[in-house]
């Protein structure tokens, strides 16, 4: 049976009227970084038990829409656009109620739920479900929704995000508060809040900028490709899935991997007894582990490779930024490695040791000291043309907790990671203490990855 996709619906989604006022926000130094990166996307599938095409859309999907508008009256911002005024220095977030609202598809698709939730599929089969920003030079939008509807199945929510409005951070939040209100809704209609710790912190002035920064970061895109270059298109990825004939061993396949809570115990253990490093984290043995993994798999021409991964400076910042914080504030660090020594039989605590140098530098200087230093080195690495790996999500954000009152996902994909070729962490689906690394690859590389990841761990 051929693939169909229909599209039911396309609408717009507001803030309740009279629930918000007009409002400004600067782009600060954190949001500056991802101004013409791509942005985050990530899909959602949650099963649900023979759901009918009328229970869906009387039930389901005006529970998600209201649920939807009461979230945005305290997110309000990310129905808003991006500007760059000539009258202004930076970029910034421009929101006018009654003008501006979230595009929200509503669709229908006759695929198999089950193959495109697994753990192992196509990219080409998923990107219908992520729904795009609309950009052009002068203005672009923060957020765009999709909710696709499987007959008999469940259903997937997309979400892209600007990356420029809002870090991985910010958005799980949203998620999270979308999720909550969807879920108590169903039992008070009338629900108009949400908890504390739910509700985003919008003031931008906590974030102190004394070494004018933003102001740096906004002139390095004003004078890229030309002067006075105000454009907010983003950068085009190297992503040619589905522009080229498609073999079995090119096409792009999205691949999910676990680490159990015995096998990082294991790494840790043995990283300890290589390094004599005492204090050892999750997020230190996945991410070696898996870089280590995949460089002996990809086997890069580079004679040295980079790690770029994101550090959350909410806490680290003085004075504190909330947790909740509305917008980035992410800095990234960089590791450097030879290929051939991660290559080795040792690559893997090779790599632990260079992040565990990074992160110590950063414990001890600080995130706001060597800003244009790490700066220089983003764009050194990238400009020579060095192998770059990179990472999305966390383990930390809790996503597979995330109900909209229908029940856990079945599946969490950060596709975003299918353009830009980072891999993304999340915390185990299953709540036993463990680790899933995603990544995208073409099928022949994709098998070799599985059967170095799995058998790999038994030397440790």
């Amino acid at each position: 049976m051929a693939a169909i996709f229909k599209v039911h619906q396309v609408c717009e989604v507001a803030p309740p009227q009279g629930t918000t006022i007009s409002t400004t926000l600067p782009l600060t130094y954190f949001d500056l970084l991802w101004l013409r990166l791509p942005p985050v996307e990530r899909l959602f599938f949650y099963q649900l038990p023979n759901p009918t095409i009328s229970s869906f859309f009387d039930s389901v999907l005006p529970n998600l829409k209201r649920s939807l508008e009461l979230t945005l009256q305290h997110f309000f911002p990310l129905a808003g656009n991006i500007t760059w005024p000539h009258h202004s220095p930076i970029p910034i977030i421009t929101y006018a109620p009654g003008q501006d609202s979230v595009p929200l598809t509503v669709s229908e698709s006759n695929e198999d739920f089950n193959h495109i939730s697994s753990d192992f599929c196509e990219v080409s089969k998923r990107r219908r479900f992520v729904p795009s920003l609309r950009i052009s030079d002068d203005k672009a939008s923060l957020l765009a929704l999709q909710i696709a509807f499987f007959p008999n199945s469940g259903f997937v929510i997309g979400i892209t995000a600007h990356h420029a409005a809002v870090d991985g951070s910010c958005l799980t939040l949203f998620y999270k508060a979308w999720a909550y209100a969807c879920s108590k809704t169903m039992q008070d209609p009338s629900l108009s809040s949400l908890p504390e710790n739910l509700t985003p912190f919008i003031d931008r002035s906590v974030i102190k900028d004394p070494k004018g920064l933003a102001q740096s970061f906004a002139d390095t895109w004003l004078n890229f490709n030309g002067p006075d270059n105000r454009s907010l298109m983003l950068w085009k990825t190297n992503n040619k899935d589905g522009e080229e004939p498609q073999t079995d061993n090119n096409v792009s396949v999205k691949g999910v991997f676990k680490l159990k809570a015995s096998d990082i115990a294991k790494l840790k253990n043995y990283a300890k007894s290589k390094t004599g490093i005492v204090k050892i984290s999750t997020f230190l043995v996945t991410v070696a582990y898996s870089i280590s993994c995949l460089v002996k798999t990809e086997q890069p021409e580079n004679e040295e490779v980079v790690l770029v991964f994101p550090v959350d400076c909410r806490s680290r910042l003085e004075p504190v930024i909330p947790p909740s914080y509305f917008g980035n504030c992410l800095l990234p660090r960089l590791v450097y490695q030879e290929k051939e020594k991660v290559m080795a039989n040792e690559g893997f605590v090779t790599v632990l040791k260079g992040i565990s140098e990074v992160l110590k530098g950063l414990e001890s200087d600080g995130v706001s000291n060597d800003e244009e230093k790490w700066k220089a080195k983003v764009e050194s690495a990238i400009g020579e043309g060095k192998k770059v790996y990179s990472i999305a999500g966390s383990i930390r954000f809790g996503v597979y907790g995330i109900d909209f009152g229908y029940g856990r996902p079945k599946n969490v994909d950060v596709a975003s990671v299918d353009k830009t070729g980072a891999f993304a962490l999340s915390e185990s689906r299953d709540g036993d203490g463990g680790v899933e690394i995603a990544l995208t690859l073409n099928k022949k590389q994709m098998e070799a990855f599985s059967s170095l990841f799995y058998h790999q761990i038994k030397s440790f």
